[in-house]
């Protein structure tokens, strides 16, 4: 296999390394376009690893009046090469990039004044050309960053400048002081005459765009609360595609590498896809775009898992990027801002036993009502664990988009139950091989459903059998052997859970399952126990006989197993043959 070829460009935002480097590129450029139609002053919310930072980079290269030289190298076979608008390459711009303020979040003003001062002045020297030469000098008596970007302003205006303004991460370091400061401290930051406010009065009357991209709308609904800085482009249907890549993004990228040898030959391009589509895909963001345009997958993803195959010469052991985890931990703190219980507690719960919840989609909110249950919803949605998967009537009906997003659920209930009764993994994973590689699946069984009863027996935390899914549900997905798929439809209903092998990984797994679960009230009596297990026997035969599951089981032995629980104690347990 020849090496001369594309390289993935996984992990890296920067367009000019892309393009100089010859790296892969899905081509995005036909969007500038439809950006300009859109007006002058917008934003647009996107989840974490869409390929936003990238974009913005394309972005400024496009625009940036000191690349109208490099124009032909950098765009060249891209969609503008041949499509280009009249703003090319006729704008002086300045890129924000606010993940970039790190350290203390009691320093934050200081940081940010310190950033913002160090923008100002490379901005200078990168466009001295544009400028009389007492420019720098102005901007050493200018005291901070602020009276920085005024004197740019002033000037520009002056001179007929035209200024474009790219903010990537608007709203990063704002979400950490709200993680670990609280309401008060981010209060203080984007209220009144906190430094960030003041800051963004003066983006609008100093530039002639701006373009501003984030993970959630709090932070500008705050900044900007009693004036319009700008539009929200985030459900627009024209921008659905923007950002992430679509199934024939994704294809064309898997075609590339077939072709220039980088995939063996036995991989196929639907195996690929079959395999990624379940973890990666079905985001769609505008509701107009439901049912009429592809679903979108995570982008960073797709490269992730290409990376390995090409690199390697194997799909990835972990189907999920561990870089991620980081992604949603961050998430996971700012939704638990002042503690997950109640309402809130219960969306969770909804969503992760039932794949989806109804709802609206709130444009706009402050932190301090982000917890109200439209907006911790709408919430969930703008940081990707919440997708526009159908429609009725005036509701959304708002899905877990895909497996990754799945577990990050059961791994919240699964801390919820952790905090009441600490489980012992290694223990548990034993029992996952026992079954998995043996067939004995008696002590996995035994073992879940006393953690149910010390969980259960401590606290009644949700009544019934809603609890006892959301249990099962994070603990059978604590292994790697198997991909759980809770609520699966065959021809004759509904089957709680299959556990269906990760052959991918895992070639060796020998056995399956499918689990029914039975719910009984603690004062329920024998008769209706007997006849509840009856009923689940005769179900449970029906969906072993499905040719569906019988297709999907890839040379396994089927165990088909019932189990019974009343109250919080366990009734029994059984194969049934």
């Amino acid at each position: 296999m020849s090496n001369d070829f594309k390289r993935i460009p996984y992990g890296i935002s920067s367009f000019k390394q892309v393009r100089e480097e010859g790296l892969y590129l899905v081509d995005k450029s036909m969007f500038f376009e439809q950006l300009e139609l859109a007006g002058n002053f917008f934003y647009i919310v996107r989840p974490r690893r869409f390929g936003k930072s990238l974009f913005l980079n394309m972005l400024e290269a496009y625009y940036d009046i000191n690349e109208k030289d490099n124009f032909d190298k950098l765009f060249a076979g891209l969609y503008v090469a041949d499509h280009p608008t009249g703003n090319r390459n006729k704008y002086l711009v300045i890129h924000l990039d606010f993940s970039q303020i790190q350290g203390d979040v009691d320093l934050i003003a200081e940081n940010l004044n310190i950033y913002l001062t160090n923008q100002c002045n490379l901005f200078a020297l990168k466009y001295k050309q544009f400028y009389p030469a007492e420019l720098t000098q102005l901007l050493q008596q200018a005291t901070t960053g602020s009276s920085k970007l005024n004197l740019i302003g002033n000037l520009s205006r002056q001179l007929g400048i035209r200024l474009y303004l790219i903010v990537d991460e608007y709203d990063n370091f704002t979400n950490d002081v709200l993680n670990t400061k609280g309401q008060q401290a981010y209060h203080e930051l984007t209220h009144g005459t906190g430094i960030y406010r003041e800051l963004f009065k003066k983006f609008k009357p100093v530039f002639d765009r701006i373009i501003m991209l984030g993970v959630s709308p709090i932070t500008l609904d705050d900044l900007t609360s009693g004036y319009n800085i700008a539009l929200n482009i985030t459900m627009d249907p024209r921008f659905n595609q923007m950002l992430g890549f679509s199934e024939d993004d994704v294809r064309q990228m898997i075609r590339y590498y077939k072709e220039v040898g980088a995939i063996k030959p036995e991989v196929t391009e639907d195996s690929i896809i079959a395999d990624m589509k379940p973890w990666y895909d079905n985001y769609c963001f505008a509701k107009a775009c439901f049912g009429k345009e592809p679903s979108m997958f995570n982008c960073d993803m797709v490269c992730y898992y290409l990376s390995n195959l090409v690199g390697l010469g194997q799909r990835p052991d972990e189907i999920i990027d561990p870089n991620t985890m980081t992604d949603y931990g961050k998430l996971k703190r700012l939704i638990e801002i002042d503690q997950l219980e109640g309402d809130r507690l219960n969306v969770i719960h909804d969503i992760a036993e039932h794949g989806f919840i109804y709802g609206q989609i709130v444009s706009h909110f402050p932190a301090e009502r982000m917890m109200e249950f439209g907006n911790f919803v709408s919430l969930l949605y703008y940081y990707g664990m919440l997708t526009i998967g159908g429609v009725e009537g005036e509701l959304l009906k708002l899905t877990i988009p895909n497996n990754n997003v799945r577990l990050q659920y059961y791994h919240y209930l699964l801390d919820e139950y952790q905090s009441i009764s600490r489980v012992n993994t290694t223990e548990l994973s034993l029992c996952f091989s026992r079954a998995a590689l043996h067939g004995d699946w008696q002590p996995l069984i035994s073992f879940i459903c006393k953690a149910y009863h010390d969980t259960t027996a401590v606290r009644q935390l949700i009544e019934g059998e809603r609890n006892l899914q959301g249990f099962m549900n994070a603990y059978l997905t604590l292994t790697n052997y198997y991909l759980v798929a809770p609520e699966m439809e065959f021809s004759h209903g509904y089957c709680d859970f299959f556990l269906l092998p990760n052959y991918a990984v895992y070639p060796m797994v020998r056995h399956s399952y499918i689990l029914e679960l039975k719910y009984l009230k603690a004062d329920a009596t024998d008769a209706e126990a007997d006849r509840q297990w009856s009923e689940a026997q005769e179900q449970i035969k029906t969906y072993a006989a499905d040719k569906k599951l019988q297709s999907m089981l890839h040379g396994t032995q089927l165990h088909p197993i019932v189990v019974q629980i009343k109250g919080y104690d366990v009734v029994r347990y059984k194969e049934i043959e």
